[in-house]
């Protein structure tokens, strides 16, 4: 009969190869960080280059396969409603747009 260490083990492994682990892991630092995050102190209005750059990073994050660490960007960057570098590669432009709607 298998001993509870090795249960954890093989269950550890198991959650491991599926990438249920670090989805887990990044959910869980996601909540801990919303949980500490002051919701009485407002954000700064970011500038267009700021926001640029955040998707910039969030394209990146993306691109690489690092959608974890991306949904937590996301959840903390307050949920832009769509990929501002796509929308300027598919119109070959800079759009003029509002960043005040939210996804959630």
């Amino acid at each position: 009969m298998a001993t509870v260490a090795e249960l954890k083990a093989v269950l550890k492994d198991t959650l491991e190869k599926r990438g249920a682990l670090a989805q887990i892991k990044a959910r869980i630092r996601a909540e801990v960080f919303n949980a500490l995050d002051d919701q009485s102190e407002p954000r700064p209005t970011l500038s267009r280059e700021n926001l640029l750059i955040n998707e910039l990073i969030r394209e990146y994050l993306e691109y690489n396969k690092y959608k974890y660490t991306a949904s937590v960007l996301t959840a903390d960057l307050s949920c832009m409603e769509f990929s501002l570098i796509s929308y300027m590669v598919v119109k070959k432009k800079v759009p003029r747009i509002s960043f005040q709607k939210r996804l959630c």
